[in-house]
């Protein structure tokens, strides 16, 4: 059996990943790594509350099978551009690279529909700057997921992305050229990289947009 590494545990991806991780026989231990606990208890779940500014301090622990990386913010609740891009890129790039040099093997990023290193947006340039980079890491197997706007349950209430999500779906509808940013419930996007992460062994690179993972 083997042992999965979640970055970004706490967030609406990461606790879909976590929770059918800990329940998926494949996997005999789940390593999570987060900024607070997740408050659940399960024989299988290694919890880690970790300081992503001192990552020298705990990266020897990111040890495993596959590492599934869901960190990210967004910019009202990160305070600036600059913030948002040390959780979205830096934190997931370090941590990335950490798990490669101790010797992780397959490695499943969160990006989003649309990334672009090139782009003129700055999140999509952000996220096409991530995919780009960790994509030259070594890793046997990198599987990068580019879902659009992400709907399930937050922990914290987002009334104007509630609103988004419902304009989102019903413009998606109505204008065919945009169906690529159609909403997809974030429990969907967890079981399908994990379906993924289990059905591809040999040295791959792979990225999955928008209507594949639906």
């Amino acid at each position: 059996m083997k042992t999965a590494v979640v970055i970004g545990a706490t967030g609406l991806v990461g606790k879909f990943l976590t929770q059918n991780l800990l329940v998926d026989e494949r996997y005999s231990s789940v390593k999570v790594f987060a900024r607070r606990s997740l408050g659940i208890t399960n024989p299988k779940l290694r919890e880690h509350i970790v300081d992503f500014e001192k990552l020298y301090d705990w990266k020897n622990e990111i040890t495993g099978d596959e590492l599934y990386s869901a960190l990210g913010t967004t910019i009202k609740k990160a305070g600036s551009k600059e913030a948002q891009y040390k959780i979205d890129f830096t934190y997931q790039f370090e941590s990335a690279k950490a798990a490669f040099q101790q010797g992780v093997a397959k490695y499943l990023l969160v990006s989003s529909a649309g990334a672009n290193e090139n782009s003129g947006n700055f999140y999509l340039k952000m996220k096409g700057e991530l995919d780009k980079k960790t994509s030259s890491l070594g890793f046997r197997n990198i599987l990068i997921f580019r879902p659009s706007i992400l709907a399930g349950e937050r922990a914290e209430t987002r009334r104007g992305e509630r609103f988004g999500i419902a304009v989102a779906k019903l413009i998606s509808s109505i204008i065919p050229p945009l169906k690529k940013y159609q909403p997809i419930k974030a429990e969907t996007v967890a079981k399908f990289m994990i379906q993924k992460a289990n059905e591809l062994s040999d040295s791959t690179f792979k990225i999955f947009e928008l209507d594949q993972i639906l």
